[in-house]
């Protein structure tokens, strides 16, 4: 018995040493693939959520005209010292491209900026005092003496800004400072982003409705016969989602396999228009993502016990009831994550509904695209981004609190 008391603390240190180095293990073994996730994940959201707020052109370029237009009421006219202010800043601006870059982002707040920033950066120096610039600068062009363009000057001075969040809930900062909405006209990322939803979610009911059926077919057949179908649900994965596409534009339009078949059975008496509209984007959508609803199904069906549904019927339950009470129930955590990943999926969606989609049918991450790579306005696409990024974490935190609501009445 001594010995045992002797050697306890001697034992507790042992263990411990023990699990420190199961521990150091253990982290040692997934510190890769947290580094990878670090670089590949956080570091690039994090990047555009910074980028969603930061406003570094006109700050960067015009430092001297933000501090002169900083006790600006921005009802009058600027004061002489900003004029001189802006024609310094403009005559310090090295590259052509950093003045083109200060143009436009002026421009998409104030229409015209863009010609009028080039122009007096092209016809610098201007020299003299306030007063004498300030003249010369209005005698170059008459616009220097109407507020918009000074206001966005001054609005845009900060480094960091919430313009484009606001706009991309179709909302904007007023001459004063406050928020309001934009004019009716303009109110259009509102209704993208509910577009995005709705065909998400059409498209995510479309493939339950597919999925639900085949599902529960895979999960009731012997392994052989299951293994060699789910081969065939996941043919799609092997498949670029381009050459699926394209397939898909062969297949809808006026002369395509579809309607040809449609008018040789008497269906329809002329070739429906399926190609560049909504239909034509639901129909392909739902055949690429219809495997990620199947597989969540299967494999919590295959968790049901089929005794269930047997029992229950022969306690006197109609088989359909006995479904629906019984087994359907059992199968919702499936749902629940088919569901939510389909939906992920389709509200990211860009190439599909660009190439089969007309006007009307563009989603969110099309507007993306374009801020990016036509108009070069990041800050813009990182916005939209980050409304899409925020819309989809509503989306799994409702879906958990869900979940936890039936764990917790089961």
């Amino acid at each position: 018995m001594t010995a045992a008391v002797v050697d306890a603390p001697a034992l507790r240190r042992s263990l411990a040493r023990l699990q420190a180095r199961r521990r150091w293990g253990a982290i040692v073994l997934t510190l890769p693939l947290l580094v990878f996730l670090l670089f590949t994940f956080l570091v690039p959201i994090a990047a555009l959520l910074l980028r969603a707020v930061e406003n570094p052109e006109v700050a960067r370029a015009l430092p001297r005209t933000g501090q002169a237009l900083a006790g600006w009421d921005r009802a009058s006219e600027p004061p002489p010292a900003a004029f001189a202010a802006l024609a310094a800043d403009l005559a310090a601006i090295g590259e052509s491209a950093d003045a083109g870059a200060l143009a436009r982002r002026l421009n998409t707040e104030a229409p015209g900026a863009r010609s009028l920033i080039m122009g007096t950066y092209r016809a610098q120096p201007i020299d003299g005092d306030a007063a004498q610039v300030r003249e010369q600068m209005l005698a170059l062009d008459a616009r220097w003496g109407e507020l918009g363009y000074w206001q966005a000057i001054a609005k845009n001075s900060s480094h960091w800004t919430p313009d484009y969040l606001l706009t991309a809930l179709d909302l904007r900062r007023s001459a004063d400072g406050s928020i309001e909405q934009v004019a009716p006209d303009q109110r259009v990322f509102l209704r993208i982003l509910w577009r995005t939803f709705e065909i998400s979610l059409v498209v995510t009911l479309a493939c339950l409705l597919l999925g639900y059926p085949l599902a529960y077919w895979l999960a009731t057949l012997p392994a052989r016969q299951a293994n060699v179908l789910m081969i065939l649900v996941l043919v799609p994965f092997w498949t670029s989602i381009l050459v699926r596409v394209a397939a898909w534009i062969v297949l809808l339009q006026r002369e395509g396999l579809v309607n040809k078949a449609l008018m040789s059975l008497s269906v329809v008496q002329e070739p429906l228009t399926m190609l560049f509209n909504r239909s034509g984007v639901i129909v392909a959508m739902v055949h690429i993502l219809l495997p990620f609803m199947i597989l969540p199904l299967v494999s919590v069906m295959k968790g049901v016990p089929p005794t269930y549904l047997r029992a229950a019927v022969s306690l006197g339950s109609p088989p359909l009831a006995a479904f629906f009470r019984v087994y359907l129930p059992q199968t919702y955590p499936g749902i629940g994550a088919g569901a939510l990943l389909v939906f992920i999926l389709s509200i990211g969606y860009y190439v599909t509904p660009a190439l089969l989609g007309g006007a009307d049918d563009q989603m969110l991450s099309y507007y993306i695209a374009q801020y990016t790579n036509v108009d070069i306005n990041w800050g813009m696409a990182c916005a939209l981004g980050a409304v899409l990024l925020a819309a989809t974490l509503v989306l799994y935190a409702v879906y958990r609190r869900v979940v936890k609501a039936e764990l917790s009445l089961g």
